[in-house]
């Protein structure tokens, strides 16, 4: 859902804390008068008893806090802590990135921050040491040069209010905890919704939410950021009843910094973790200055010297928001409870990872609860999964797992278009219902995922293409697509859409993040055992690749690839082609039930007719790809080869097949029964696009599926990489030339003849083609040589268009004046080339930035 490697939560960085002037960081006493005691300041004030202690004066609307200042010896600086931001009450938006029970922080990492409080006379500063810069010496004064050579950031300032005995200092903490810590104007201008600022007399303290907890504290705030303009973007319009004013509730937490005895543990590119890195300038020279850990929980043996199925001494605790109805909250505890098998496997005793429903007083914000929460939005979107880990180690205090509810509708939509299931149109009995089966499936998995992301886990997405049978997981930290065949009697099956329990590859990972060794009852830390498990993994031949190796467009690999199933690329696109022609053929007014409009078919119509979209794109990456694995010397691993030209060819063949007219025209069946849309209801950004004003336009709907297909072939990386290895392995039949033929001949074959629907889908098709070649022969982020072969191309079909005779059907002719219009245009003048916008495909993946998918 990544912020990429530590947490999903979005970070927005604020600028440096002021209080203003006369405000809640109180007036400035006389330095010649004593100060009043904590006891006579706070004497009126609700006490609240913890970690630090706070005052709240309800009369003044204030907040102080209570700050030891034990830090040294001097009592000018107190303990460290970490702080840390979340949501109480979230945007209900996606797009903004803003959920219920999201973490955030400011500056060290993006889930939180090292701080201190440092008195200067009758300032107090909230610092934040710069920790990304260290030293391992022991020696004072190079540890010194180190520090000395890097600013540090200060996060707040404040007045002393009043002084304890014990040199406790009581500070007002109203300004501090009352302003937009998570950045939430600046947010909304970011995403153009706005010219929006902090508001602070529509902001306040929520009073029964100024907790203070055994191991933190936590103030709530409400917090509304106002539009000075008066306009407004729709993401905003959507969620808020006044667009002007977006109020939410904001946490703020500083944490007690856990107890020593936590054992970093070596980061390696082949674990499965995600890293948490600083740099060391001691280090000796030749070695790396970037050290690398990952981030894990502590856990730590009752007996020092067990091997095997060992207890711990605090096992790892999860709670399910209670706010998830059933069935789906049974869903969540059996999913997330499946990373007790990958413990167990790693030498721990059944039970070290609990999952229980949040009980009813619980609040999740209490540091020592691990949360799975259920939040609503408007749109569907991405899942997180976020932790709160100490700055200096990375050890995990916190996880917090943030699931989007629509997640499952949307589930539910597709079993619903694939199986078309009310024949007699009335809703199924939850307990046959088989579309509620599926969502139950995917919740399980999903709640193991996340949770996965929280426990310290990257995504691993090249585990779909390791050989296993169907029943059986991989990985749960894969975007998993749903096993859906078509049984015996010729019916879509989706019995089997997700496997259940743990996944090999999870069980690998664990064992090398959270297996401990010892020596002599005393805990070690061992390089070599480490190195074992990932070799012995490997030898399997199971492999890890990431986010940065699949999510972009022009990714080189093979193997690693979003939502996905099969070893053989190629081969699924076929299999999942010929599911999506037996749904469709059945796809129509079964799919909806008595009483609704009939254009609500447009919706699942959407799911099922771009139902091949992901595997499409794992298959396009064998052409031009490279097989590589993260190798690091004598690690045993594969050196990075180049896909095969029959593999590469066989690519070429399936991906060609998503162009033609058998797979995108849309039967007069069911264009008959598709209205335009009535009144009360309208198409969303997951709609279908037309150009046909309220009607369903199925050229349009053909034309941006066939622009999936066009946009990963001519990317200009991958035709870049094409070019290249051809010229490496010149017997290679995969050249650019040749793929460019290809789609030009796919394009305009017109199996029916000029005046037929499939031959208007055709054209529409074969005008989308020269256009993104068209384009891609100017794009300036492919090589000279593929904008020369594309040129080359582009000149081969208009000499072929112009000496051979005009077709006679007059569709036919029209179109082919029209492309031969098109490239003369472009000859004109290139360099002031626009390629026509595509009709573009609804979203696929959850709604939102894929810069904040949902790693943590």
């Amino acid at each position: 859902m990544l912020c990429p490697l530590l947490a999903l939560a979005c970070v927005v960085a604020q600028p440096i804390f002021a209080q203003r002037p006369g405000g809640g960081g109180g007036s400035s006493e006389d330095s010649s008068k004593p100060l009043a005691t904590i006891a006579a300041r706070t004497a009126n004030m609700q006490h609240k008893p913890g970690m630090i202690a706070l005052d709240y004066d309800a009369r003044a609307g204030k907040v102080y806090m209570e700050v030891p200042m034990t830090g040294n010896s001097a009592h000018t600086e107190s303990p460290e802590y970490i702080y840390a931001t979340t949501l109480v009450h979230g945007t209900g938006s996606n797009d903004l990135g803003m959920d219920r029970g999201q973490l955030g922080g400011v500056g060290e990492g993006p889930s939180s921050s090292l701080v201190k409080f440092v008195r200067s006379g009758p300032k107090v500063l909230l610092m934040q040491p710069n920790i990304r810069f260290r030293s391992s010496s022991d020696d004072p004064n190079v540890v010194k040069g180190v520090t000395d050579s890097f600013a540090e950031s200060v996060m707040a300032g404040f007045t002393v209010q009043a002084e304890g005995p014990d040199g406790t200092l009581l500070l007002d903490a109203t300004d501090f905890f009352v302003r937009d810590a998570r950045g939430a104007a600046q947010v909304l201008n970011q995403m153009k919704q706005g010219q929006y600022r902090f508001d602070p007399a529509r902001s306040a303290l929520v009073p029964d939410e100024i907790k203070s907890f055994p191991k933190n504290i936590a103030v709530e705030s409400v917090i509304t950021v106002a539009s000075e303009g008066g306009m407004t973007g729709r993401y905003v319009r959507d969620v808020t009843p006044n667009p002007s004013a977006m109020t939410v509730h904001e946490r703020q937490m500083l944490i007690e910094l856990p107890p020593p005895g936590f054992t970093p543990r070596k980061f390696s590119p082949r674990s499965g973790f995600s890293d948490h890195s600083y740099r060391d300038y001691t280090v000796p020279q030749g070695d790396d200055m970037e050290q690398q850990l990952i981030a894990r929980f502590r856990l730590i043996k009752k007996d020092p010297n067990c091997k095997t199925s060992c207890e711990a001494v605090q096992p790892i605790q999860y709670y399910v928001d209670n706010a998830a109805q059933e069935p789906l909250r049974s869903a969540l505890l059996e999913g997330a409870r499946w990373w007790d098998q990958a413990f167990q496997a790693a030498g721990w005793a059944p039970g070290t990872f609990k999952v229980d429903v949040l009980p009813n007083g619980a609040d999740p914000m209490d540091i020592r609860y691990n949360m799975i929460q259920w939040v609503h939005r408007y749109t569907r979107g991405w899942s997180y999964g976020a932790s709160i880990t100490d700055p200096r180690t990375g050890e995990i205090i916190k996880g917090n797992v943030t699931l989007g509810s629509l997640r499952s509708r949307q589930d539910y939509m597709i079993a619903e278009a694939m199986l078309s299931p009310y024949k007699d149109g009335k809703a199924l009995d939850p307990a046959n219902d088989p579309m509620l089966k599926l969502v139950l499936q995917r919740i399980r998995q999903l709640a193991a995922h996340e949770t996965g992301h929280t426990i310290g886990l990257a995504h691993n997405y090249a585990a779909s293409t390791f050989p296993h049978a169907e029943d059986v997981t991989t990985s749960v930290m894969e975007y998993p697509h749903p096993w859906i065949t078509v049984d015996k009697a010729g019916k879509i099956d989706t019995s089997h859409a997700y496997p259940v329990n743990i996944g090999i590859w999870d069980k690998t990972a664990i064992d090398y993040g959270y297996r401990e060794f010892d020596k002599g009852g005393k805990p070690v830390e061992d390089p070599a055992a480490l190195e074992a498990i990932l070799e012995k993994s490997e030898k399997t031949g199971m492999v890890f690749l990431t986010d940065q190796d699949a999510r972009p467009l022009g990714s080189p690999s093979p193997i690693a690839h979003l939502w996905d199933n099969g070893t053989e690329p190629s081969e699924e696109l076929l299999r999942t082609l010929q599911v999506r022609e037996v749904a469709m053929k059945n796809f129509g007014i079964n799919a909806i039930k008595n009483g609704e409009p009939l254009a609500d078919l447009e919706d699942k119509l959407v799911v099922l007719y771009l139902f091949h979209r992901y595997q499409l794109e794992a298959t396009i990456k064998e052409i031009g790809g490279l097989d590589y694995r993260a190798n690091t010397r004598g690690d045993g691993q594969m050196m990075p080869t180049v896909v095969s030209d029959a593999r590469q060819q066989a690519a070429i063949d399936a991906a060609l097949k998503t162009l033609s007219p058998e797979v995108l025209t849309i039967p007069e069946s069911l264009l008959a029964i598709l209205p335009p849309r009535p009144v009360g209801t309208q198409k969303t950004r997951e709609s279908f696009a037309a150009e046909t004003g309220m009607t369903f336009d199925p050229i349009a709907v053909a034309e941006s599926a066939a622009d999936l297909t066009l946009q990963e072939l001519f990317n200009p990386e991958r035709d870049s990489r094409i070019v290249q290895y051809h010229m490496r392995n010149p017997p290679s039949k995969t050249s650019l030339r040749v793929l460019m033929e290809a789609v030009s001949k796919e394009t305009a074959r017109r199996i029916d003849g000029g005046h037929t629907m499939s031959s208007e889908v055709e054209r529409a098709v074969e005008f989308r083609g020269l256009e993104t070649m068209l384009g891609l022969a100017v794009d300036p982020a492919a090589s000279s040589q593929v904008r020369a072969i594309a040129l080359y191309h582009i000149e081969d079909l208009l000499k072929q268009w112009t000496t051979e005779p005009m077709p006679t059907d007059s569709a036919e002719a029209i179109h082919r004046k029209a492309m031969i219009a098109r490239i003369e245009d472009f000859k004109r003048s290139p360099d002031k080339f626009v390629p026509v916008k595509p009709i573009e495909a609804p979203p696929g993946m959850p709604i939102g930035d894929e810069d904040e998918f949902d790693i943590y």
